[in-house]
């Protein structure tokens, strides 16, 4: 999909940007939205380029569930055991938990009412039936639009064909598409013989109408005419309108250029939305110079092969799936397609590469926005490494570079499927796994996974002390005193993150990920009682973010900064500080941090006089937890503060009003809850007790909780 939007959005949620671009068919959407009305799974079916995609996303915009309407887009998913994270990731879901996406999406769904509109699955139909019907049943509130060329096959599924145009919808939209690419071709004789002969089918009819800046309606009819008895004669045994649609393509394929043909079949390889910049390095060269693929695309563009989009990261181009699948076929049949892949996935790892290196810089927001928009060719890029023995060690690296969009854009249960698979292989190079195991160990770390953690980062610390690879063992080491720290062994974590750091001072390694290691040091002192020596630490990672424009690590040091804030009694210092904080975890997608902001909120916000406020704060940070993993990691330290805040409101609002606020806040979604932690709250600094003792044993002046051991960090070179 060309954009996302985050979890919760109401109403229109992510329908794509093509309705404007709807003619005709009102008698369709209307019977639709009939169907709708009286069913929990409705399957629009067709022929392809019958505009079954576009119906029913006109139709989705015209429902408002409470919970919005999500489309999900499934033609470029190929690996059936992918589809519940495309679901997951088109509802813009955060989860940093270990457990399945299924679990994730039905408990999201369970008490919603929401429209979701599953499009081009019929390549996956027995996976998404499944899912399907396990959705159904276990979510009252949901209901389902499906669009594609066969019923999905479950019960209580009503099916809606969708037929062609009819004679005056096929001319009209016809007219409406020459305008548009400055032709005028009023309704006539030849452009009504062109429309039947197309059969009313949208997508030929288009294709049809970009032709007009070259050729007249007449011109068009007499090579349709001709395209059409040849497909007849060769092929008699297909549908009449699969061979309508097919001619119509084949038609459009046989009037372009050479170097036309020769693009549309390469880009072929691309899956959802690309950019400029790869088609130039995928496609060009061999018959199709670099310096010409703008021109060339352009003519495709023209003659509405291709379609282009405006989003947040700049043009990008399409093509329809069944437009794709016709290029496939000439690629296939040039031989050319293994070279292309190829192509395509050194491009891709080229760019995951570059956006690894360039997180740690002042563009973190563009290498986030930018990796959101790749991930259709990211996944394809990976699917293609891991199904080729001979290039497992490239989806070990890539599957490894992109360590920042798994643990730092919300996408830990995604990276954990590719990173269990590329680990598993045996490339041969022992770097690029290293790599991969490592970033594994991290992403387990964050879903409370410490048997798989260990696993893996024992394995990456034993085979780089074997073959002298200092930056693997020091990322394992690192990784490992981070574990020991939200198991609330402190002496080891400190043991372990001073030793990382000196190896990553070794090295000359520097980059969020050594920042975090700081930051985590100044945890474990924080925890130990030497707060002065956390701000220490704390102050130095700040400043060296700011030297470099970065924000990731630089919130995680805000965090332990605004704590010494709050023990301090400066309130209005505490606030900001954590309000800069959560204003970037949120950005990024990052559900840890946020909910550790919000519980330090409410304790800041019980400090000021807010009891109530307090409460429905916690309320909010304990909806969150659940998609985060355990609440607090388990630990008696980053309890602590959460324990002294509950204890305090309880006290001043009795555990009545306490439990209602709480519920109160538990009602709020992530946007609404965040929203409401950023708001100013009236300064009443009389609460500055010491810590409860925690429930282990842990003495008073061990309990000052400090940022995430978890969450942030970065990778250059490893």
């Amino acid at each position: 999909m060309c954009d996302r939007q985050p979890e919760d959005t109401p109403a229109t949620g992510n329908l794509p940007c093509e309705l404007d671009a709807f003619v005709g068919r009102e008698a369709e959407l209307a019977e639709l939205a009939g169907v709708l009305d009286g069913a929990r799974l409705v399957t629009v079916t067709g022929t392809g380029g019958v505009g079954k995609s576009r119906l029913a996303a006109r139709a989705a915009a015209r429902i408002a569930p409470p919970d919005g309407v999500w489309r999900v887009e499934l033609a470029p998913v190929l690996d059936p055991a992918f589809v519940d994270h495309a679901v997951v990731a088109a509802l813009g879901l955060t989860d940093h938990t270990a457990r399945a996406p299924r679990e994730t999406l039905l408990d999201h769904l369970a008490e919603r009412q929401l429209l979701l509109v599953l499009d081009g699955f019929e390549h996956l139909v027995g996976t998404c039936a499944q899912l399907v019907a396990e959705l159904l049943g276990r979510a009252p509130g949901l209901r389902v639009l499906a669009a594609g060329r066969r019923p999905l096959g479950v019960p209580g599924e009503r099916l809606f064909p969708l037929a062609p145009l009819d004679e005056d919808e096929a001319v009209d939209l016809f007219t409406d598409r020459a305008a548009l690419h400055g032709v005028c071709a009023p309704d006539g004789a030849e452009v009504r013989e062109l429309c039947r002969r197309l059969e009313g089918i949208p997508l030929a009819v288009e294709l049809a109408a970009g032709r007009l800046r070259a050729l007249s309606p007449g011109q068009l009819l007499d090579r349709l005419d001709d395209r059409f008895r040849l497909l007849t004669r060769t092929d008699p045994d297909a549908p009449w309108r699969h061979r309508t649609l097919r001619t119509a393509i084949g038609w459009s394929h046989e009037l372009c250029t050479p170097g036309e043909r020769l693009l549309w079949a390469r880009l072929s390889v691309f899956a959802g939305c690309f950019d400029l910049e790869a088609v130039e390095y995928v496609c060009g060269g061999h018959g199709l110079p670099a310096e010409d693929v703008l021109d060339v695309l352009q003519e495709l563009l023209a003659q509405s092969v291709v379609s282009r989009e405006d989003t947040e990261t700049g043009v990008r181009y399409r093509m329809l799936d069944t437009v794709r699948a016709y290029g496939a076929d000439w690629l296939a049949a040039t031989g050319d397609t293994e070279r292309l892949r190829r192509r395509h996935r050194d491009w891709y790892l080229g760019l995951a590469t570059w956006c690894e290196l360039d997180w740690f810089s002042p563009r973190q927001p563009e290498v986030a926005a930018r990796v959101e928009a790749e991930l259709p060719n990211l996944r394809r890029a990976l699917e293609h490494c891991l199904s080729e023995p001979e290039e497992a060690h490239l989806g070990q690296l890539l599957a490894g570079s992109l360590w920042f969009c798994w643990v730092g854009c919300g996408r830990l249960s995604e990276g954990r499927h590719w990173l269990d698979q590329a680990v598993r292989l045996d490339s041969g190079h022992e770097p690029s796994r290293l790599k991969a195991l490592w970033v594994l160990g991290y992403v387990a770390i964050l879903q409370g996974d410490t048997v798989a953690a260990l696993a893996a980062l024992h394995e990456c610390g034993e085979e780089a002390e074997l073959s002298v690879n200092d930056t693997a063992a020091a990322y394992a080491e690192h990784r490992t005193g981070c574990l020991a720290l939200v198991s609330d062994d402190m002496a080891g974590a400190e043991a372990l993150l001073r030793s990382a750091l000196d190896r990553y001072r070794e090295i000359g390694e520097l980059n969020s990920n050594v920042l975090m290691g700081q930051v985590e040091l100044g945890m474990a002192r924080a925890f130990q009682g030497d707060l002065a020596e956390a701000v220490r630490l704390c102050e130095d990672v700040r400043e060296i973010c700011e030297d470099h424009g970065e924000r990731w690590a630089r919130s995680y040091a805000l965090y332990v900064l605004a704590y010494a804030a709050w023990r301090e009694g400066d309130q209005v210092r505490a606030r900001e500080l954590l309000a800069d904080c959560l204003g970037h975890a949120h950005s990024f997608r990052d559900l840890l941090g946020s909910v550790l902001v919000v519980e330090l909120l409410a304790l800041v916000t019980v400090t000021d006089g807010d009891a109530a406020e307090a409460a429905v704060l916690q309320g909010a940070a304990a909806r969150m937890w659940p998609s985060v993993g355990l609440p607090l990691f388990g630990s008696a330290y980053y309890n602590a503060p959460h324990e002294l805040c509950e204890a305090t409101a309880r006290e001043r609002l009795g555990d009545e009003r306490y439990e209602e606020c709480v519920r109160a806040g538990a009602l709020l979604d992530r946007e609404a809850a965040v929203a409401r932690a950023l708001g100013t709250r009236p300064a009443d600094p009389d609460l500055l007790e010491a810590l409860p003792a925690p429930r282990t044993g842990i003495s008073p002046d061990m309990q000052e909780p400090a940022a995430s051991p978890t969450r942030k960090g970065g990778e250059t070179a490893g």
